[in-house]
């Protein structure tokens, strides 16, 4: 399966926003002002979510229980 994305690195107040595009394709919005670890564990946490379908979820909290655990 392919996955079409991009990365954003921007000043934010949160780690990491992931958005689904009218296309099918994904931008991860990554907090710039993280170290590289820390951006790194946002974009793997991004891609858990990506990969995990969960646009298609609707239970919040037990998307973000499983994308943490």
């Amino acid at each position: 399966m392919s996955i079409s994305y991009q990365v954003i690195l921007m000043d934010m107040t949160v780690n990491e926003v992931v958005t689904e595009n009218e296309d099918g394709s994904y931008t991860i919005f990554i907090n710039s002002r993280l170290n590289y670890e820390k951006q790194m564990k946002a974009y793997l946490h991004a891609m858990k979510h990506i990969t995990g379908d969960d646009f298609k979820k609707e239970d919040v909290q037990h998307i973000e229980y499983h994308a943490h655990g």
